[in-house]
């Protein structure tokens, strides 16, 4: 068929939604289920996994990763929308086997508190309650669930965690937070340990209490305090739109990422696309790597214009080329 277009604003109902294609690898959320942890750093690699097979990472990315690794240092990323400062994070716990990525993503709301546990009382008094209703209809004596039921470990308290191989956690978009969150984190970063004083007030009566991890497993927690053996391996992401304090500078390494280069580009498309893909299109490739200076697009701009142009293979050349201009549009430039 001719006609690459699923919707066509024609106002008449009909079935063509069935020949859409399978999604682009990095938005297939179909692949392994609600057990599969590496689902999402698959997507974040390529599905081929020749993202990180042929993955070319310049020699200050390399330096970097290994200082904050040796000296068990949080990784400070900066760079453009686009430019692979997530994906690090991903390829690093595919290349050393660290297990899924734990992800912490910032919005202008979160705190420290979002990042290290959540209790949730107001479930747990309603239990009560409703347990002693129960229990007062029955004649039988109410039995609530423990406290534990009621914790659950964020993705920063679940990195911290005694463990004996570290876990690698993606703190996304810090500059997205509020004027505090960049200071909150700088005690659980320094000593990697933290309390839990709903925890903590039980401890004469309950010292260990099983809690569930952002993973989905249940730990003890001992004291009400969790402390970690091996210091987590943190990227913490920014776009560079905000300064952070010199104190929580002072305690990561920093990493300043340029947009990727020919090499890294061509390994990129074809861990998601193939190897023809960059073929396919040159002038899109071509068009990316001689973008003006200072000029913001991002990889993923590029991917998803060589998708498209891909599953619109006899569209005419006009529609192809109008497609890629609306998807690779400069981001820092307003239309």
């Amino acid at each position: 068929m001719n006609d690459w277009r699923i919707y066509r604003g024609a106002g008449h109902p009909h079935d063509e939604i069935r020949r859409l294609p399978p999604p682009p690898p990095w938005r297939d959320f179909s692949a392994g289920g609600a057990d599969d942890t590496l689902a999402g750093s698959d997507r974040r690699l390529g599905v081929r996994r020749r993202l990180v097979q042929n993955h070319h990472p310049r020699p200050a990315e390399t330096d970097a990763v290994n200082a904050a690794l040796y000296l068990r240092r949080p990784l400070l990323v900066t760079g453009n929308p686009g430019t692979g400062k997530s994906t690090l994070a991903h390829a690093v716990a595919h290349e050393l086997g660290l297990g899924r990525v734990l992800r912490w993503p910032i919005v202008s709301r979160s705190t420290l508190q979002d990042g290290l546990y959540r209790y949730d009382a107001i479930g747990r008094l309603q239990d009560v309650q409703l347990e002693r209703a129960r229990a007062d209809a029955d004649g039988s004596a109410a039995s609530p669930a423990g406290i534990g039921s009621y914790l659950r470990l964020g993705p920063l308290g679940t990195a911290l965690l005694p463990s004996e191989l570290p876990r690698v956690l993606l703190i996304d978009e810090l500059d997205k937070s509020d004027l505090d969150l960049p200071n909150d984190l700088l005690n659980a970063l320094e000593e990697g340990e933290f309390a839990i004083p709903e925890l903590e007030r039980l401890a004469d009566r309950e010292p260990v209490v099983e809690v569930l991890t952002d993973d989905g497993r249940k730990v003890p927690v001992r004291g009400g305090r969790i402390r970690c053996t091996t210091f987590p391996f943190i990227v913490l992401t920014s776009n560079g739109e905000r300064d952070f304090p010199a104190a929580l500078l002072r305690r990561c390494i920093r990493l300043e990422l340029e947009p990727p280069g020919e090499e890294q580009l061509n390994a990129m498309i074809e861990a998601h696309l193939g190897a023809d893909a960059a073929a396919s299109e040159p002038g899109l490739v071509a068009r990316f790597l001689d973008r003006e200076p200072g000029e913001v697009i991002a990889t993923d701009q590029l991917l998803n214009a060589l998708y498209l142009t891909q599953h619109a293979p006899r569209a005419e050349r006009v529609t192809r080329d109008r497609i890629a201009d609306m998807l690779m549009q400069p981001l820092d430039q307003p239309r």
